[in-house]
C-alpha cells in the first residue's frame, strides 16, 4: 500500500526536530522519500472493527434528516420550540446541576491522576513516536479549535454582566471582580480538563490501540457484547448531530459578531444581507483551509491567530489603564485560586427541586449552560486535539491541554475585562448599557476607548473573530469527517462538502429566523449535552479500564501497531489499512500479525 512512515527507528532523542507530517497528522518521511529497499507504512495500523453496511448507512443518512427536521420545526414553530427547549433546560438545571458539577470534578480528577501516575509516561503512538508539531503550533491549534472565538465573545461580556456581584467569589474591593473570577473559572482549567479527558480517551484509543478516531470505538468495548453494535450507532449519531448543530449555530453568532466589528469601524449596519456575505466569505476561507490540510491550512491560520491575539492583548495592556490592569490581574488571580474549590462544588443547593425556570436561577444561564456547551463541543474539539497530539506523553498531553490554554485564558480575560471595567466606570457605564442591548458589541465598545490605537485594535479583533471561527470550523470538519467516514480516510473534497453543508445550515437559520432561531437551536443542542455526558463518563471509565489493564501483551501490541518497519500483515490490507478480501482476507476480520508466515514473498500464505 502507498502510505507514509511515521516513526524512524532509533529516533529516541526528544530534542531532534519533528519530521514531516502525513495526512493523518503523524510524523514521517515525505511521500516518495523512502528508501528503495523498504516500503513506508501508515501508522497506526488499523485494529478496529469495520462498521456493517447498514450501520454505516444509518450514520451517514439519519443525521442530515434529523437536522433538517429540527431546523424546519424551529422555523415553523419558533415560539413553541423555544418554550419546549426552555422547559427542558429548566428541568435539567433544576434537577441535575449536581450532575454537571460531578462531571466536571471527574474530568479534573482524571487529569490530575494522569499527571501524577506512572501511566503519564505512556506516549501516544508508541515509545518512538515524536510530536508532529512544535509547541507553538500545537498550542495555537489547541486554543483555536477550543475556545478562541468563544473567549473573544465572553471575555468582556461575562464580567460586565456579572459586575454587580456573583455568588461564592467576592468582589474584594472593586466592581466586576467577581465576574472576572467566574470567567476564569468558566473558561479556564475546569473547562479545558473537560475537553482534555475526552481528547485523551480518543487519542489513546486511536494512536495506541489502532482504533478509528471515533467515540464508538473509544467507548463500546466496556459494554456487553450484545449491545455494542446498537450502542455504537447511537453514540456516533449523538456526536455527529452535536457537531453539526454546534458548528452551524456558532457560525451564525460568529457572523453577527463579525458584523458588529465591521459596523464599529466602517459604519456598515449589521443585518441579514451582511450576515449572508460574512457566512459566504468565512465559509470559503474555511473550505480553502480544509482542502489544504492541517499543516498548510489550520496550522498557519492558528499561528496567525496567536500572533494577532498577542498583539491585541499587548496593545490594550500598554495603551490602556496599565497599572490598573496589572494590579487587578494579581488581585483576581488570587481571588480565583482562593475561590476555586468553592466554585467547583457550588450547586446552588437552596434552589434544587424548586421548579423555578432556568433563567430565575444563577446556574441556569451560567455554569450549567457553559458546562453543557463544553460537552456539546467536545466531539469536534476533542477529536481534533487527539488527531494533532501524536507523539506526546499522556502527562505532556494533559499539562499542554489544560495548563497552557488556561493561563492564556486568564491573562487575556484579566487584560480585556480589567480595561473594560475601568473604562466603564470612567464613562458612565456606557459599556454595560451596550452589553445589555447586544452582547456582541462589548469588546468593540471597550476597544474604541483605548487611546491612540483603538481603531486598529477593533480591526484586529474583527479579523480574529473571523480567523478563530475558521479554525474552529476547520477542526470541526476534520472530526466530523472521521466520524462519518471511519475507518475509511476522508479526502479534502469531502471536508469541503462538510464546510459547505454547515455554512448552509447557518445561512438558513439566520435568513429564515434570525438570531432568535439560532439561539433556540443552539440552546437545544446544549440541552442535548445532558445525555451525551453519560456517554463521555462511559468512555472515561473505559480509558481507566484500558490503562489499568495495560500489560506486556498490550505494550507489545502498541509497538506492533506503530512499528514503522513493513510487517507481513501489511500485504493484506488496502490503502486505508483495512483487511482486503481481494488479498485473501475475509471482510470484517482482523488479521493479527502472528497469523502470518512469509516464505519467498508469497502473499497467499495466510492461515
Amino acid at each position: 500500500m502507498t502510505t507514509t512512515e511515521t516513526n524512524q527507528p532509533g529516533a529516541e532523542d526528544p530534542s531532534s526536530p519533528p519530521e514531516p507530517e502525513n495526512r493523518d497528522g503523524a510524523t514521517g518521511t515525505p511521500d516518495g522519500a523512502s528508501r528503495a529497499d523498504e516500503r513506508t507504512v501508515d501508522l497506526p495500523r488499523f485494529r478496529g472493527f469495520q462498521i456493517p453496511a447498514l450501520d454505516r448507512a444509518i450514520i451517514m443518512v439519519l443525521p442530515p434528516l434529523l437536522i433538517v427536521g429540527v431546523v424546519i420545526a424551529v422555523i415553523l414553530a419558533p415560539d413553541a420550540s423555544a418554550n419546549l427547549i426552555s422547559n427542558l433546560r429548566s428541568f435539567v438545571t433544576g434537577g441535575f446541576t449536581w450532575w454537571f458539577v460531578l462531571y466536571s470534578l471527574i474530568a479534573v480528577a482524571v487529569c490530575v491522576w494522569l499527571c501524577i501516575s506512572p501511566l503519564g509516561r505512556i506516549r501516544l503512538g508508541g515509545p518512538k513516536a515524536r510530536p508532529a508539531h512544535g509547541n507553538f503550533a500545537w498550542y495555537s491549534m489547541l486554543f483555536a479549535c477550543g475556545q478562541g472565538v468563544g473567549l473573544i465573545f465572553w471575555s468582556l461580556a461575562e464580567p460586565m454582566m456579572l459586575r454587580d456581584g456573583a455568588p461564592v467569589a467576592s468582589d474584594m474591593g472593586n466592581a466586576g471582580q467577581s465576574g472576572i473570577i467566574w470567567t476564569y473559572f468558566h473558561w479556564g482549567p475546569t473547562a479545558w480538563a473537560m475537553y482534555c479527558v475526552v481528547a485523551i480517551c480518543l487519542a489513546y484509543s486511536h494512536h495506541n490501540l489502532g482504533k478509528t478516531l471515533t467515540f464508538r470505538e473509544a467507548t463500546v468495548d466496556i459494554l456487553p457484547s450484545a449491545v455494542r453494535r446498537p450502542a455504537g450507532v447511537v453514540i456516533e449519531l449523538l456526536a455527529i448531530i452535536a457537531t453539526v448543530l454546534g458548528l452551524a449555530t456558532s457560525f451564525g453568532f460568529a457572523a453577527m459578531q463579525f458584523s458588529s466589528g465591521l459596523n464599529a469601524f466602517t459604519g456598515v449596519a449589521s443585518g441579514p444581507l451582511v450576515w449572508m456575505i460574512v457566512i459566504v466569505v468565512l465559509g470559503a476561507l474555511t473550505a480553502v483551509s480544509a482542502f489544504m490540510g492541517v499543516n498548510k491550512g489550520m496550522k498557519r491560520i492558528s499561528e496567525l491567530n496567536s500572533v494577532l491575539s498577542i498583539v491585541l492583548v499587548v496593545g490594550v495592556f500598554v495603551f490602556g489603564p496599565t497599572i490598573f490592569i496589572l494590579s487587578n490581574m494579581f488581585q483576581t488571580f488570587g481571588g480565583f485560586f482562593a475561590s476555586f474549590p468553592a466554585m467547583s462544588f457550588w450547586t446552588e443547593a437552596e434552589t434544587a427541586g424548586s421548579g423555578a425556570p432556568w433563567d430565575e436561577l444563577w446556574n441556569g444561564p451560567w455554569t450549567v449552560f457553559i458546562w453543557c456547551w463544553v460537552i456539546a463541543f467536545s466531539p469536534f474539539v476533542a477529536g481534533f486535539i487527539a488527531r494533532i497530539s501524536r507523539g506526546r506523553t499522556l502527562r505532556e498531553f494533559v499539562l499542554g491541554v489544560t495548563i497552557v490554554p488556561s493561563l492564556i485564558v486568564m491573562v487575556w480575560t484579566a487584560v480585556i475585562a480589567s480595561a473594560g471595567i475601568r473604562y466603564d466606570d470612567q464613562n458612565g457605564l456606557v459599556i454595560s448599557e451596550a452589553v445589555n442591548e447586544d452582547l456582541s458589541v462589548a469588546l468593540f465598545r471597550m476597544l474604541e476607548m483605548v487611546p491612540g490605537i483603538g481603531i486598529l485594535l477593533i480591526i484586529m479583533a474583527t479579523v480574529l473573530v473571523a480567523t478563530y471561527y475558521v479554525t474552529s470550523l476547520d477542526s470541526g470538519t476534520y472530526a466530523l469527517a472521521e466520524f462519518v467516514s471511519a475507518p475509511k480516510k476522508s479526502g479534502p473534497a469531502f471536508r469541503v462538502v462538510l464546510v459547505i453543508s454547515i455554512a448552509t445550515v447557518a445561512a438558513v437559520l439566520l435568513s429564515l429566523g434570525g438570531a432568535a432561531v439560532v439561539d433556540t437551536v443552539q440552546t437545544g443542542t446544549i440541552i442535548g449535552a445532558f445525555p451525551f455526558s453519560f456517554v463521555i463518563i462511559l468512555m472515561i471509565a473505559n480509558l481507566i479500564r484500558r490503562l489499568r489493564s495495560r500489560n506486556a501483551a498490550v505494550v507489545r501490541t502498541e509497538r506492533e501497531i506503530n512499528d514503522p518497519e513493513p510487517r507481513p500483515e501489511d500485504e493484506f490490507v488496502d490503502e486505508d489499512g483495512i483487511p482486503d478480501p481481494r488479498r485473501g482476507v475475509g471482510e470484517g476480520t482482523f488479521v493479527p500479525p502472528q497469523t502470518f508466515r512469509r516464505h519467498d514473498d508469497r502473499r497467499d500464505d495466510y492461515r
